[in-house]
């Protein structure tokens, strides 16, 4: 987190005092939460808090303009304002860097400015936070909230530096009245807290360090086996790491008496990228979809348009990720994937509906118990059934039933699926393309000279071990981890408070000065 560990627990212990004592009286709650969440974020870096605020009072600004006069432009200037913001602050650097590269591919070199631009933590989600309140006022389906509460939404800490992207409606409104501290669901808040706690330390933080790493830092000198490892490693690493924020960002807000929407369902048991969309980082493909996606067309005006918006989409969604090639890269895989997913599935689709209407037709021409006009053998075996000019042959007939979808079979849909996902996960980790090509390297043909002292050294049955386990949870049913938090629950709220103290030291011992590492998508 922001905050080191224990610097961390103690802060909260103190927030959530103050807050439970605070919630029955709303007009001191909110300054105080308020005055909280900034302290949290201005302890990275004092001066973000100002661009906190400005982006608070520019977007309040523009909502409550936008519920007046209705204007369309108020929404395109405030959405251009956000923009323009995230885009000198993350991509600033990204895009001048590519313009001095290319103007001097072409011989037209110049020096441009490159200055050095702080990156606020979280921007990437705070401002993705503000456009949807103020298209959604627009829209008419929110109405502005008071300053003061926007300002709370904006500001909340628990999910405020990573997520999940919490939209104005479902948070806002829960400001309306006052939180019971006596209806706080604590138990299920501290399964999430510690259950997020050991996915960040003992799966993910053991990959990073043991094995992802290691291998992204110099893929030339391991081996083709350390490098596959290596891939399938950082799918887990990165699924345990920011799965394991938001699950305890929503344990913290419980604790505070606010719900937040899941996240994160089993993402590597999917059998389709769709299916993977609908389960991975689901508050950001949301938002893709309601505020990009839908805005560029959606799947109106034909196939084309809609592979376009899909490519488009995932394009934006992937340097929103980060400012880099790596990032581009890996959302136009998952765009050409979803476009070509959408156009086999269109296909079978169509296959299954005309071997329908081939049989309703031949059930409509054909009278029942005997065969209507001419039957005799066709090709291979074959008995072809005519009348009225339909023919239908068995073979259709037998195969019909077992077109019942238009996905692959499920294994074999899961398994093109998390290779696949596996696949462009090499450009999300790799520093750069030029990384990427050499894991993909190693991995095809073995390209390069291993320097490494020992063949497959980091493949050790602790790392294979951890791979197996971030894997394997994908496939528990949701009953097993309901029926786990009802054994939690039978501890009391007292042991309950006292095991999750316990956990929080021993981490701390594990981790000594060292710290846990920081959290993935901090950066984004």
């Amino acid at each position: 987190m922001v905050f080191p560990t224990i610097e961390f627990a103690a802060f909260f212990v103190v927030v959530l005092t103050g807050s439970w004592l605070l919630m029955p009286h709303p007009r001191l709650w909110k300054p105080f939460i308020l005055a909280a969440s900034y302290v949290f974020y201005g302890y990275a870096d004092i001066r973000f808090t100002l661009l906190l605020a400005a982006v608070t009072v520019v977007n309040q600004a523009a909502a409550v303009a936008v519920a007046r006069w209705h204007d369309h432009r108020i929404v395109v200037a405030a959405t251009a304002a956000d923009l323009g913001l995230l885009g000198w602050f993350k991509y600033y650097g990204f895009f001048a860097e590519s313009a001095d590269s290319t103007l001097h591919s072409i011989g037209l070199g110049a020096p441009l400015p490159l200055l050095q631009v702080a990156l606020p933590v979280g921007i990437s989600f705070f401002t993705f936070q503000a456009i949807s309140y103020v298209v959604d006022v627009a829209r008419g389906d929110f109405a502005p909230a008071k300053t003061l509460d926007f300002a709370v939404y904006q500001a909340f800490f628990p999910h405020l530096v990573a997520g999940p992207i919490v939209r104005a409606r479902e948070f806002i409104p829960q400001l309306a009245s006052p939180r019971d501290p006596t209806a706080v669901p604590a138990t299920r808040a501290f399964f999430l807290i510690g259950g997020g706690l050991v996915k960040k330390v003992v799966i993910a933080d053991l990959l990073a360090t043991r094995l992802v790493d290691p291998v992204f830092g110099t893929p030339a000198q391991h081996s083709p086996l350390e490098v596959l490892i290596a891939v399938y490693g950082y799918a887990v690493q990165i699924y345990c790491d920011f799965s394991a924020y938001t699950e305890m960002a929503i344990g913290l807000a419980l604790l505070l008496g606010f719900q937040f929407p899941d996240n994160f369902d089993r993402p590597y048991a999917a059998v389709s990228l769709q299916d993977f969309w609908r389960r991975w980082h689901m508050t950001l493909s949301r938002w893709l979809r309601d505020y990009l996606y839908i805005a560029l067309g959606g799947n109106r005006g034909g196939r084309l348009r809609t592979y376009r918006n899909l490519m488009l989409t995932m394009l934006l969604g992937g340097l929103w990720h980060g400012a880099s090639w790596t990032f581009v890269v890996w959302g136009a895989l998952h765009g050409g994937g979803l476009a070509l997913e959408r156009w086999w599935g269109g296909r079978q689709a169509a296959r299954v509906r005309r071997v329908r209407r081939v049989r309703w037709l031949g059930a409509q021409t054909e009278p029942a118990g005997r065969p209507f006009g001419l039957s005799a053998p066709g090709p291979r075996g074959e008995r072809f059934r005519t009348g009225a000019g339909i023919a239908v042959t068995e073979r259709a007939r037998v195969e019909a039933p077992q077109l019942t979808g238009t996905r692959l079979p499920t294994v074999f849909g899961w398994l093109a699926t998390f290779h696949f996902v596996c696949f462009a996960w090499i450009f999300f980790r790799a520093h750069d393309v030029a990384t990427a090509r050499t894991v993909l390297g190693r991995l095809v043909g073995g390209a390069g000279t291993a320097s490494g002292s020992g063949a497959n050294a980091l493949v050790t049955p602790t790392v294979l071990v951890a791979i197996a386990v971030g894997l394997a949870v994908q496939f528990l049913p949701k009953q097993v981890w309901d029926t786990a938090q009802v054994h939690f629950a039978r501890l009391g709220l007292v042991t309950q408070a006292a095991l999750l103290a316990t956990l929080l030291v021993v981490i701390n011992a594990i981790v000594g000065q060292q710290g846990v590492a920081p959290f993935i998508y901090f950066r984004f």
